[in-house]
């Protein structure tokens, strides 16, 4: 009987030898140095190859944790997983960027770059070719932008980006009063008066200078007439009146056009020219 634990380890043995034969997958990043890790992650990058460009980045902050390259990598690799189609890699990125070099040179990028990502997750494939009405969408992401640029507006408001930001937060916060009218009507239609009165209050209150003002006055108008409640409807009626009669609902329209983003990192940073 004692020939079969025998027979088993050596079993063992041979199996064990056979995989030590087999071929390894090999490694081209071996000897690279960090300029050399950047380069070809920058490549990658410019070539779409983000997949690529995030192994080099990752690689190059791995093997080279200190200097400048490994510091421009975790910078560099939320762009790539944001153009990799992974949001939530990205801003997981550009937070750790923020935490770990709060006071670097270029951590207004990772704001910028975290409101960027945050302004796009609504917009699907055909929505970019397709006009569509955004703010009808769940306004989560859309929030979450808008604070993303305002605080890089607020930390960094001599930031290359900040203009940009700006246009947006004023497209967004439109967008965002937009969302409150159209849950509005949506009350409106199922006859829940009161909860459309309050949509539109909201949106005087905290959206003013806004293009949706004229229509949430107009809507507590009727809501407040199916109520029954003659003077709130008719304080709205004065309220709308005053304003049309003074200018103050003339607001145009946000003239922010979605941009691409192309190369921005490098013609900012202009590290891989280095």
């Amino acid at each position: 009987m004692a020939k079969y634990p025998i027979f088993t380890a050596l079993l063992i043995l041979l199996l064990l030898s056979g995989c030590s034969l087999l071929p390894k997958e090999e490694d081209e990043t071996i000897g690279w140095s960090a300029q050399k890790f950047y380069s070809e992650a920058s490549f990658a990058m410019n070539e779409g190859d983000y997949e690529t460009a995030i192994r080099y980045f990752e690689g190059l902050e791995s093997r080279y944790p200190f200097g400048r390259f490994a510091m421009q990598a975790q910078l560099d690799v939320a762009y790539a997983h944001y153009k990799d189609g992974n949001p939530e890699a990205a801003i997981a990125a550009a937070d750790r960027f923020i935490r770990l070099h709060p006071r670097d040179a270029h951590v207004d990028y990772a704001y910028y770059l975290k409101g960027i990502v945050n302004f796009n997750r609504n917009l699907s494939f055909i929505t970019r070719f397709i006009p569509t009405d955004t703010s009808q969408r769940d306004p989560g992401s859309t929030i979450d932008s808008f604070n993303d640029f305002a605080e890089l507006v607020r930390r960094f408001p001599e930031s290359p980006y900040a203009e940009d930001a700006r246009k947006r937060m004023y497209y967004l916060r439109n967008n965002l009063a937009a969302h409150e009218i159209h849950v509005a009507r949506y009350y409106m239609r199922r006859g829940a008066y009161l909860a459309a009165a309050n949509r539109c209050v909201t949106v005087v209150e905290k959206y003013q200078r806004t293009p949706a003002v004229k229509d949430a006055l107009e809507i507590m108008i009727q809501a407040y007439d199916k109520l029954g409640l003659e003077e709130l409807s008719a304080d709205a009626q004065r309220v709308l009146a005053l304003n049309l009669e003074n200018g103050a609902l003339q607001v145009p329209e946000s003239d922010y056009e979605e941009k691409s983003l192309g190369k921005a990192i490098w013609d900012y940073l202009e590290l891989d020219k280095n």
